[in-house]
């Protein structure tokens, strides 16, 4: 493994398909992370409107550390996550 790992938060919808491709391509690549779903739970969406100006529930996002990012493609995505995961990915 690389660098300690810093804390990966997915804030979506169980009901939500980008929600469920993260997800999926996560755990395919046995990334641990904290699956936030903004629908059922108020505070997890509080959280998301705070990482946006406009104060929209814009899901799917990823935090990777302080790193946010929105619908990111999977060439992205990786980029965030080698540094902690070099030798699984």
């Amino acid at each position: 493994m690389g660098d300690p790992c810093p804390e990966i938060r997915l804030f979506g919808s169980a009901r939500c398909h980008k929600t469920q491709y993260y997800m999926e391509f996560m755990d395919s690549l046995k990334v641990p992370y904290v699956f936030m779903d903004v629908e059922k739970n108020e505070d997890y969406a509080r959280e998301l409107r705070a990482h946006y100006e406009n104060g929209k529930l814009n899901f799917p996002t990823l935090r990777v550390g302080d790193k946010r990012l929105r619908n990111p493609s999977e060439k992205e995505l990786l980029k965030w996550l080698n540094p902690y995961f070099q030798q699984s990915i």
